[in-house]
């Protein structure tokens, strides 16, 4: 699989070059637009009207649209959508992500002690664990459960990768992910039903959408997409960033400059864009980059492609954490902007900083393996050999203690 190989970048430059808004016809005898320009891939996320969200927005569901359309955040146009999203969209804005920057760092420190007396310590299997620390509390998820959950949401975003298989079979796979984490999360939704709280959860149950309180289906759908999102962009920005950094030795230089934490946040977002496509249907006949597209017609952009597009950046295939202004397209943009995208941001700006105050050098210590997935640019294996900072594993061992007390 392309994308399993972990570089779809030069196959992306020469569409970009040559035909940037191209007909691909599948062997089922389906086919699709791709794009992958950036100006082209923002008109489509950014135009609603044109482009619908309704019918299914990932590759999978080509050809079958998505049962969840109207009801789930993500596969909802405006204006209901804005209306769904509004109350979400408060409670997760920055200012209630800021107070939890003790908490997130607690867990930081927590997974990277997970470090300590290994010889070879796989980075991404700990950025794996990070969206439950963050999303899992905010969404009141009992700390026992979050393995089990990051597990069935990696089986959902990459059923063809074998190691996530069940019964070496994609649709397999996602069936039984399915099944699994919309029955957990029904259990969950029970519970606050008798004992409402202050998480994600409740606030999705408080909601009215168009005067009434959304169905209990409805809002298990939402807490899947919540927790879908949060393990997309989270963990594969980071190892992304930190396989460039330690190819080309620049660990070192970005560990000692912290005012370029968040601007390196942000490249290493643009150099993963973990979302890899999203998929949207021409609600009417339309012309893009001067090629006719039909009402109906399926379209697929590629945001990782439009964020490599030297027409919006320069020198993109430069990996640079001071790159100002970087207008990147990880979080996607226009309606359907990620709305997590505070909780990703304050994540990810806190993981740097614990890791450049704990760890003094990573070096690689063995072979990238990559998600096998047309969905999500991610790595599920990065082994490096790790050399603390002075004084650092006594503290992060302080942490553990300390943390076995709570």
């Amino acid at each position: 699989m392309l994308y399993g190989r972990g570089n779809p970048h030069p196959i992306w430059h020469q569409m970009r070059e040559r035909e940037p808004v191209r007909w691909h016809a599948c062997s089922n005898g389906l086919g699709f637009w791709s794009v992958t320009t950036f100006p082209e891939v923002h008109r489509v996320l950014w135009d609603a009207g044109a482009f619908t969200s309704e019918r299914g927005t990932l590759l999978h569901l080509l050809g079958t649209d998505d049962p969840a359309g109207g009801h789930q955040m993500a596969v909802t146009d405006p204006p209901r959508h804005a209306r769904m999203r509004e109350p979400l969209q408060r409670a997760l804005a920055i200012r209630s992500v800021e107070r939890r920057t003790g908490l997130i760092a607690h867990h930081v420190r927590r997974l990277i002690a997970g470090w300590l007396d290994r010889e070879v310590c796989d980075v991404a299997a700990t950025t794996a664990a990070l969206p439950m620390a963050v999303t899992g509390t905010m969404m009141g998820l009992p700390e026992a459960d979050w393995p089990r959950l990051t597990r069935l949401t990696t089986m959902s975003i990459a059923p063809d990768d074998p190691e996530f298989q069940v019964d070496g079979s994609p649709g397999a796979t996602l069936r039984a992910a399915h099944r699994e984490l919309f029955s957990y999360f029904h259990t969950e939704v029970h519970h606050r039903r008798r004992a409402a709280g202050d998480d994600l959860i409740s606030v999705l149950l408080s909601m009215e959408v168009d005067g009434r309180r959304m169905e209990p289906s409805e809002i298990v759908s939402n807490c899947y997409s919540l927790l879908l999102g949060a393990n997309v962009t989270t963990p594969h920005g980071p190892n992304a960033a930190l396989v460039e950094l330690m190819e080309s030795d620049r660990y070192a230089f970005w560990r000692s400059r912290p005012e370029l934490i968040s601007s390196g946040v942000e490249e290493g977002l643009r150099w993963s864009t973990p979302t890899n496509h999203f998929l949207r249907y021409a609600t009417r006949d339309v012309t893009l980059r001067g090629v006719s597209i039909e009402a109906g017609d399926p379209v697929v952009v590629w945001l990782g492609s439009a964020d490599r597009d030297a027409a919006a950046f320069v020198d993109p295939y430069r990996f640079d954490p001071g790159r100002r202004p970087n207008h990147h397209l990880a979080f996607g943009i226009g309606p359907h902007y990620c709305v997590g995208h505070t909780v990703a941001r304050v994540s990810l700006r806190v993981w740097f900083e614990e890791l450049f105050a704990a760890v003094e050098a990573l070096e690689p210590a063995g072979p990238v393996q990559h998600l096998c997935s047309t969905f999500v640019a991610g790595i599920k294996h990065l082994p490096v050999t790790v050399r603390f900072a002075p004084g650092a594993a006594q503290l992060l061992r302080a942490e553990l203690l300390a943390g076995s007390r709570v």
